[in-house]
């Protein structure tokens, strides 16, 4: 068995770099390529931030991206504090070789294994003590890692987490009842509630997206804010669906985002809002 271990919150590029890795290394040896994951995040237990904590992928989300690489086993761990205090060579030792089975470990250049956080360089003897062989893959060519990416989604720059990330961020929920406003000035929105209260959810605004919802994909506008011109008190995440008129409340909804297109907006009238929207359906058709 070979294995790799980690939290891989949005599976990024560099996390593919490994990954890709990985299974490369267990075909070519006839092997089985294990990947040993964590729920929920560290923070969330240990409460480093926890408070100020997003995340790039729910579970499920992560699960499906590491199947869709070619993974052939995926374990996750319930993140305990005491699962925390777990050493190195604790974790080597007891998780991965004796519950596993693990025989060779495969780490990313900057990751860091047990509650003393060693890295692939200070692990290599503790590797060697439990009978487990250890491969270091090389740095990824530029500087990614999930809070970069977080800070990206942060500022509304959707394309350049697209960049990182190696596929669009999306986000997942049902569809629920709003205001019916949208209908009103020829704007019908979905309403969505998410799934994963601690998902990332990109900065305020405008955005071309791609929605799936009953089983097809279509172009969408999502806006993501407080909806000041109307008095909004918290913030929504509505999606127009163009060239769509199905009811669809209480369905699965999907949306990918493409472009960000503006800030949100206080418009000194409804008038002035349904033009605008106008604007930005074309721009997002574009």
């Amino acid at each position: 068995m070979i294995a790799t271990t980690g939290f891989f919150d949005g599976v990024h590029s560099g996390h593919r770099l490994v990954i890709e890795r990985l299974v490369s290394v267990a075909h070519a040896r006839g092997d089985e390529s294990l990947v040993v994951t964590f729920w929920p995040h560290p923070r969330a237990v240990l409460q480093d931030g926890a408070r100020e904590l997003r995340l790039l992928t729910t579970l499920e989300e992560k699960k499906a991206l590491l199947t869709a690489l070619g993974v052939d086993r995926i374990e996750v761990l319930d993140f305990t504090r005491e699962f925390a205090s777990l050493t190195a060579e604790r974790y080597l030792r007891e998780v991965l070789r004796d519950r596993f089975g693990v025989s060779t470990l495969l780490m990313g250049y900057d990751n860091r294994i047990g509650s003393d956080r060693l890295t692939a360089g200070a692990l290599e003897s503790v590797a060697q003590s439990v009978g487990i062989a250890l491969m270091e893959v090389e740095p990824f060519p530029t500087k990614v890692s999930s809070t970069v990416i977080r800070r990206a989604l942060s500022l509304g720059n959707v394309e350049e987490a697209e960049r990182m990330l190696g596929y669009g961020y999306s986000l997942q929920g049902v569809v629920v009842a709003g205001n019916h406003l949208g209908r009103t000035i020829g704007f019908p929105t979905a309403n969505m509630k998410l799934y994963e209260p601690l998902k990332l959810v990109p900065a305020r605004g405008v955005y071309a997206v791609e929605v799936e919802v009953l089983g097809k994909t279509w172009r969408g506008m999502t806006n993501i804010g407080m909806r000041p011109t109307v008095g909004g008190t918290f913030t929504t995440i509505e999606t127009n669906i163009l060239d769509f008129d199905e009811d669809i409340y209480g369905l699965p909804l999907r949306i990918t985002f493409l472009r960000r297109i503006r800030d949100e907006v206080r418009f000194p009238s409804l008038e002035a809002l349904k033009e605008q929207l106008g604007k930005d359906c074309e721009a997002c058709r574009h």
